[in-house]
């Protein structure tokens, strides 16, 4: 017989949240393992004692945690979603006929909270994978990336005073005057930049290979892949700034557009894949000034924690002479590629420690001159008499039309070659592998599975809070499937013990009792 559902709702009913949520439940079993409770304590200060009572700051935790858990980056869109999941609502702890809080409630609180109390959170989920044996914190893998900013390039302002660039850059600053009719200029609402940030801080200089270089962006911008697309334009950090975010910062990779970006920076334990430290910049800074702040701040957590830190893995952004020597001095090994700027000294020439000097292949020498700071590095400049190089038969090879020969050098030059000796050894080639295979793809993880793909925030405070809660979000995952294949491991070792233990007994009996079966 045929049947026919016909759905009828019932005035009373009898329903259990903890009885529909299966036990093997992702947010189930993460309701047992998280235990939020100590955020009453430290989020007191920040409400008064009278008045209508505020969310739970443990639902609220909660609720940004199920964000980037679901990969969701809107406030609207998470209270939605979490509406309609059974798994999720016995998660917050709440029924199903109680009423979520409103979105804008979760922006309120993110911006009341500062950022270390989310700081404090994710060393606590640290802790919890640290005493599970997730991190040996032995071996860090450390990497960045840009994180798209919650802003647009087509509100991007001209600092001052403007009258110190050419009247040529206003025009062409945003879109050609044909794309200007497509894409008109969109003004901010409200100018949240300060007087500072509003100001040009470049020199003449620099504003003149600003003005050479968008001179000749706009003559052949038309010819470019791209060039009519939305935001297409030559902007630069020392001219322009965002009023609608003043900390993000215009940058751009090989192969895509400029936008207004923050930058993030991680650090992952190589045991596990456990991210150890998140961290968001200013996207203008490249990722070898943020080297010396990461390791600080790793190595505190990691003395608190009793663990020993030893390798520093990283690529080629990270290379420094001063990196290199800074992790020297806190006993720790590098595994960083060096830079292509860096050359060593001057093919065919040697150096005389000694007595400091170099030597050319013409038996003269290259006496140290002075030291001086280039491009933010110093380095040491030698040079030659004129009187050695004037009649010198490879004069023309050497040196072309100058006076002298000139070498300028790092002063890291033993922390660069102690370093590649290291990168170019068995062991090093190793570490490069290791490497690839554990922070690159925990990146690709948090961009495209963690809602880390745009900071929803403004500011570099804000951005922190993000980055903070994505990681945090991934390490949970992560402690989870660890217990997951713990259970089980163990589950099967004490089957294959007791087996041997039975088959032992079993023969122990048939010495003693030899022609007797066993069951």
């Amino acid at each position: 017989m045929q049947g026919k559902k016909v759905y009828q709702e019932k005035l009373f009913s009898n329903f259990q949240l903890s009885q529909r949520v299966p036990k093997e439940n992702f947010y189930r079993r993460l309701k047992e393992v998280l235990d939020l409770s100590f955020l009453y304590s430290l989020t007191k200060s920040y409400y008064g004692s009278c008045g209508q009572k505020s969310i739970d700051p443990v639902v609220f935790y909660k609720l940004c945690l199920v964000g980037y858990l679901e990969n969701i980056i809107s406030d609207r869109q998470i209270i939605e979603h979490c509406s309609m999941r059974l798994d999720i609502l016995y998660f917050l702890g709440f029924d199903i006929d109680e009423e979520l809080p409103w979105n804008s409630t979760l922006s309120r609180t993110r911006q009341l909270f500062p950022e270390e109390l989310f700081e404090k959170v994710f060393e606590q989920v640290l802790r919890m994978c640290i005493e599970k044996g997730m991190v040996s914190g032995h071996t860090q893998a450390m990497d960045s990336a840009p994180v798209k900013a919650n802003a647009s390039m087509d509100s991007l302002e001209l600092k001052v005073p403007e009258e110190e660039l050419d009247d040529y850059i206003r025009r062409v600053r945003h879109l050609n005057t044909k794309d200007k009719e497509n894409y008109p200029h969109r003004k901010a609402k409200k100018n949240k930049a300060t007087k500072e940030e509003q100001t040009i801080t470049a020199d003449k200089q620099e504003l003149q290979g600003i003005k050479s270089r968008t001179k000749k962006w706009a003559a052949d911008q038309d010819a470019r892949p791209g060039s009519r697309n939305k935001g297409a334009k030559y902007t630069s950090n020392k001219t322009h700034y965002s009023p609608t975010d003043p900390d993000a910062r215009i940058s751009v990779k090989p192969g895509k557009a400029r936008k207004l970006n923050y930058h993030g920076n991680i650090s992952v334990d190589t045991a596990h894949h456990v991210i150890t430290d998140a961290r968001a910049y200013h996207a203008d800074r490249v990722d070898s000034t943020n080297l010396q702040d990461v390791t600080l701040r790793l190595k505190k957590r990691f003395l608190k924690e009793g663990l020993m830190w030893r390798n520093v893995l990283a690529d080629a952004g990270y290379s420094s002479g001063e990196n290199y020597a800074f992790l020297e001095k806190e006993n720790l090994i590098s595994y960083i590629p060096q830079h292509g700027t860096y050359k060593g000294g001057p093919e065919g020439f040697t150096f005389v420690k000694e007595e400091n000097y170099w030597l050319c292949p013409e038996n003269k020498k290259v006496t140290f001159r002075k030291r001086k700071l280039v491009k933010n590095t110093l380095q040491d400049h030698y040079l030659t008499k004129r009187s050695d190089c004037k009649n010198c038969p490879v004069k023309k090879q050497c040196i072309g039309k100058s006076y002298e020969k000139r070498i300028g050098i790092t002063i890291w030059v033993e922390q660069y070659e102690r370093n590649n000796k290291r990168i170019k050894s068995r062991f090093g080639r190793i570490m490069k592998g290791k490497r690839q295979s554990t922070v690159e793809p925990v990146w690709g993880t948090l961009t495209q599975f963690m809602g880390l793909r745009k900071i929803n925030t403004i500011g570099i405070k804000q951005a922190n809070k993000v980055m903070q809660m994505a990681a945090t979000a991934y390490n949970l995952k992560k402690l989870l499937r660890f217990e997951a294949q713990y259970v089980k491991t163990m589950a099967a070792a004490i089957a294959v013990y007791f087996s041997l233990l039975r088959a032992k007994i079993k023969g122990f009996k048939a010495l003693i009792f030899p022609g007797f079966k066993f069951c």
